[in-house]
């Protein structure tokens, strides 16, 4: 089993390859080792395939930038137990308000929107931490940023800042209005293949619908899905952290919104 200090150089190493390290650690860490590169990634690295480019005369697309928190748990052991994760390490979730406008009820990365005030993405992701969840900003250490990720349904584009919890502090719903739900999510059972499906959603009318899958994680008495799954996939997969699971195992979550039970997973197509 990876010690938690071992996870945390794995992170250092994933941000160093793909992104950009935070000053205080780019002296160390800048150049990665050719031993620590990830050959086994597909040869996707950290592109999702997708450019996010605005219809003529729409608006660009926002920036924004959400805190992709690690931290070790507060005495809740995981489900799973893979050697490649600690079993004490977790991730620091958000359930969004079935009243927002936008992505209502679903799991996301605490963080949103880039404003003037900001002098960073690294700066927005954790005041929007803070904002959304209460924790104390004094205790995340912040490793770097990942490559920006597009969110097309909403015309997004996203800024990744993976944080390190030195010092967990407790997190809350700040405002109900914003979210539903603050939770911490063991890594392990991120990557247990028993938790894992892919999800079909169908959107338009007949004759001009179009199918949007993503990856999925059934964990905590919630469904993670769309731009957060495809992210927390992306990243398992480059840290070497992922197990092989079933993607055939589809769950069509067109008709299901959070305010429903956890959808069934004996559905396969």
């Amino acid at each position: 089993m990876m010690q938690i200090d071992g996870a945390l150089a794995d992170l250092r190493r994933l941000v160093g390859r793909y992104g950009t390290l935070d000053p205080d650690l780019a002296a160390r860490y800048a150049h990665v080792p050719e031993e620590h590169q990830r050959p086994d990634d597909g040869g996707r690295g950290w592109d999702f395939g997708i450019t996010l480019v605005p219809p003529p005369g729409d608006v660009p697309p926002v920036e924004s930038a959400v805190l992709v928190l690690f931290g070790a748990l507060d005495g809740q052991p995981a489900h799973f137990h893979a050697s490649a994760v600690p079993e004490d390490l977790d991730l620091l979730l958000t359930q969004r308000s079935l009243s927002l406008r936008q992505h209502p009820g679903q799991v996301a990365f605490p963080g949103g929107r880039k404003d003037p005030e900001d002098a960073d993405h690294v700066q927005c992701a954790v005041r929007e931490a803070e904002e959304e969840t209460g924790l104390d900003r004094d205790g995340v250490r912040v490793i770097g940023t990942l490559p920006p990720a597009p969110l097309t349904v909403s015309n997004h584009q996203v800024t990744p800042v993976l944080g390190w919890w030195d010092r967990p502090s407790d997190v809350f719903v700040v405002d109900e209005g914003e979210a539903a739900r603050v939770f911490r999510v063991p890594v392990a059972d991120l990557v247990d293949p028993a938790n894992r499906i892919t999800t079909s959603l169908t959107r338009g009318a007949a004759g001009n619908a179009q199918r949007f899958r993503s990856p999925g994680f059934l964990v905590a008495d919630a469904l993670v899905w769309g731009f957060t799954a495809i992210v927390i996939d992306r990243i398992l997969d480059l840290l070497g952290w992922s197990q092989d699971w079933d993607r055939k195992r589809i769950v069509d979550i067109t008709d299901w919104d959070a305010s429903m039970p956890v959808p069934r997973t004996d559905l396969t197509g």
